[in-house]
């Protein structure tokens, strides 16, 4: 397993950034949740852990001694293992016509390929969730094929629909709910991301897998029905590398 140079920052009085290298990896990731296991062991979940790409921020409830906390975070992380992640694939249904790829005409043109070349390219991949952030719920995706990578819109929509799937950059991704957004709008799916008033109010979590699926828009409706009831289960299964 490798070990990385990691860089301890303290931020503020109460927590610490951790710092792998600074490229979206998906081995640093999996260094990156082994560890934060690791720190809520040892700490019995008395901080928040953060995660993200290549980071991982460390808040404690009270004030602490920054160069004591981390050198016991730097023996910590010398004697991790290599034990096998818990993760799971999650299953997406996406209608791609046109009334919801508001942007897949214009990317089919951009790319010179056919929509339904561009949708199969799409739906052929599993993605893995290298950050949660933006908004509640908002996976960044990355896996992406080369070929789909689109720059951010110059002007963002202020307004993108709830479950719309986009592309920015080299991510792919789903909207938990209707927010402003600059990524290239290709379809939606009709699931719900994010539920405050659920005892795990986002269910995926950082390092899990996705795939999408094409659905046409008669099943898209009844699975908004469904959703909107809470009666749509998600599909999933267990992931093993």
């Amino acid at each position: 397993m490798k070990s990385y140079d990691l860089t301890y920052r303290p931020m503020g009085e109460r927590a610490i950034l951790i710092e792998w290298p600074g490229e979206i990896d998906e081995a640093v990731l999996e260094d990156v949740i082994r560890f934060r296991k690791m720190i809520r062991k040892a700490f019995r979940d008395e901080c928040e852990l953060v995660p993200a790409y290549h980071t991982l921020l460390v808040i404690f409830p009270e004030k602490i001694q920054v160069g004591d906390m981390t050198e016991r975070f730097r023996k910590l992380y010398s004697n991790r293992k290599n034990k096998p992640l818990k993760r799971r694939l999650w299953k997406f249904p996406v209608c791609y016509d046109k009334e919801f790829g508001l942007d897949l005409e214009l990317l089919s043109s951009e790319k010179s390929m056919p929509e339904d070349e561009l949708i199969t390219l799409h739906t052929g991949k599993v993605y893995t969730v290298f950050a949660i952030g933006f908004l509640p719920g908002f996976m960044y995706l990355g896996g992406l094929d080369e070929r789909l990578f689109s720059p951010r819109k110059s002007d963002p929509r202020l307004k993108v629909a709830r479950g719309a799937v986009g592309i920015g950059g080299k991510q792919t991704g789903i909207y938990p709910q209707e927010s402003p957004g600059g990524w290239n709008i290709i379809g939606n799916s009709p699931v719900k991301l994010f539920d405050p008033y659920a005892k795990k109010p986002c269910k995926i979590k950082i390092g899990d897998k996705v795939q999408f699926y094409r659905v046409k828009k008669a099943e898209h409706e009844l699975i908004s029905i469904e959703a909107a009831a809470g009666v749509y289960k998600i599909e999933k299964e267990n992931w093993h590398d």
